[in-house]
């Protein structure tokens, strides 16, 4: 942990301990703007489940500690924001569940999350704090609208607490995402054991990372009782099926005439570019906009107002190309992006997972590319492919653009994929909040056996047994849900 570090490499790891007082961005200032990703379709609030979804929201609903690992894109993000917000009783001017993160970029993302997942519960109130941006401005929105859900780095929140602007007396969920890269940091896990000291003894902790090593995960059960633990032991089924992924060998000056060829030879929706510094960043950005490239850079020489702008433009598709360093390289989800190009290789086979399941994300194709022009690179790629036992080839001449294009690939059964649509759409309305765990399972025993008995054909429609039966199953569900709520949501159900 003492060796010396570069200059680039020191300010990237350190990233969101600066207090500086600049003029906060208007998007932080309160909730974070998420109306232009919102419509009134439930479609834009979940589309399907991966397989960690399903194993842990059961058991985080009931209150369960969590420790999550998972390949990057799956989702692990809606496990917890979907079951703290199932548990949150709000009262007014309690913080009751706080989310620690290491980047920016990543907390602003989890709160508009938040946000997204409680469009239908309007007393729930969120917001988000980190570095960058007036520390008077959080003071404030703490003194004038308390939020029950508080998402953060560890620098800004550790400084409401010590001036005791932020009290976390009441809350009764932990949540850190990315949680190696929170713990193995001895200075940031520092301020993370601070924090949770100031946390009621009994509460409810998740942690959740794509990469926990077998040194860290005792660490991290050192927060929790008795956790749910999910690992990936086998390190190979970390890598995303849906990517591509090849390496082209070249010397250092030959890489800004092939990347050029590659954004014109290349089929992509949106395309990030990791460096691995600040001021390659800030030049690789400044040469592709030379060529006409619609290119833009994010990295922590930046103003938080800037970082953020360039952020949302990029997610919101104003941009099709990112340059950035591994400020963006952890947690990030931009839908889009379907390649992802290593101009300079990651230091270790870590950063390499994190960087390239930026694209290929839950369930769709994905390309990246990696640069080789050294041995040093050549060492990590090496170790990446023992690791993860993947095969990476050298990059053909000719690709076939459908081996890389993003077209969803996750094919689910009808009944796991109904049962997960009425699951959010009960939990949108609110439904389980009224509902004990052991109600809410024959709520969905109940809603398969509508779905099963509901009249198709003609036959069906005219056959008084099943009509009596669909409608005695319908009964049923007014009894659980209220006359008006079942309508409601069989109605909801039905446009899906």
């Amino acid at each position: 942990m003492g060796e010396t570090r570069d200059n680039d490499a020191y300010v990237e790891d350190l990233l969101d301990y600066d207090e500086e007082e600049e003029k906060a961005p208007d998007s932080v200032t309160a909730k974070v703007n998420g109306d232009a990703g919102k419509k009134d379709s439930f479609e834009t609030i979940f589309f399907g489940s991966s397989s960690v979804q399903h194993e842990c929201i059961p058991q985080a609903i009931l209150g369960m500690d969590v420790i999550c690992q998972a390949k990057s894109g799956m989702g692990k993000t809606a496990v917890f924001v979907l079951s703290t917000l199932q548990q949150i009783e709000p009262t007014p001017g309690q913080v009751v569940a706080l989310v620690l993160c290491h980047t920016r970029e990543l907390a602003y993302q989890i709160c508009h999350e938040f946000e997204r997942f409680s469009t239908y519960l309007p007393d729930i109130k969120v917001a988000v704090f980190y570095g960058g941006v007036n520390i008077k401005v959080h003071k404030d929105l703490l003194k004038n609208e308390c939020p029950h859900v508080v998402v953060g780095t560890p620098g800004r929140i550790l400084a409401l607490t010590r001036d005791k602007d932020l009290s976390l007396k009441n809350v009764r969920h932990f949540i850190l995402d990315e949680c190696d890269k929170m713990l193995e940091s001895l200075d940031m896990r520092r301020d993370v054991q601070e924090i949770f000291k100031m946390t009621p003894h009994d509460k409810q902790v998740m942690m959740f990372s794509a990469t926990l090593s077998k040194e860290i995960r005792p660490v991290c059960k050192k927060f929790m009782q008795d956790p749910m633990e999910i690992y990936v032991d086998d390190e190979a089924k970390l890598t995303l099926h849906g990517l591509v992924q090849h390496y082209i060998k070249l010397s250092e000056l030959e890489k800004n005439r092939k990347l050029n060829d590659l954004l014109d030879a290349l089929d992509f929706n949106q395309v990030v570019i990791f460096v691995k510094s600040v001021s390659r960043a800030a030049e690789l950005n400044k040469l592709l906009m030379e060529c006409n490239f619609p290119s833009i850079c994010i990295h922590s020489g930046m103003s938080q107002e800037e970082r953020l702008t360039r952020y949302k433009g990029f997610k919101e598709g104003h941009k099709r190309i990112l340059v950035a360093t591994d400020l963006v390289g952890r947690g990030i989800d931009i839908e889009r992006v379907n390649i992802v190009i290593n101009y300079d290789m990651p230091d270790s086979a870590d950063t390499y997972l994190h960087r390239v399941g930026r694209a290929g994300r839950f369930g769709t194709k994905g390309l990246a590319i990696t640069f080789v022009s050294s041995a040093s690179d050549s060492d990590v790629l090496n170790q990446v492919q023992e690791r993860f036992e993947v095969d990476i080839k050298e990059l053909p001449e000719q690709i076939d653009t459908s081996t890389y294009s993003a077209i969803r690939m996750l094919d689910y059964q009808h009944g796991s994929t109904f049962l997960w649509k009425a699951f959010v759409l009960l939990y949108c309305q609110g439904a389980f909040r009224k509902l004990d765990y052991r109600h809410v399972l024959a709520l969905f025993a109940i809603i398969m056996k509508v779905e099963s008995a509901k009249p198709e054909s003609d036959a069906q429609i005219m056959d008084p047994i099943c009509i009596a039966g669909y409608h005695g199953h319908v009964y049923l569900l007014n009894e659980l849900l209220g006359r008006s709520s079942t309508h409601h949501f069989l109605a909801m159900l039905d446009c899906i």
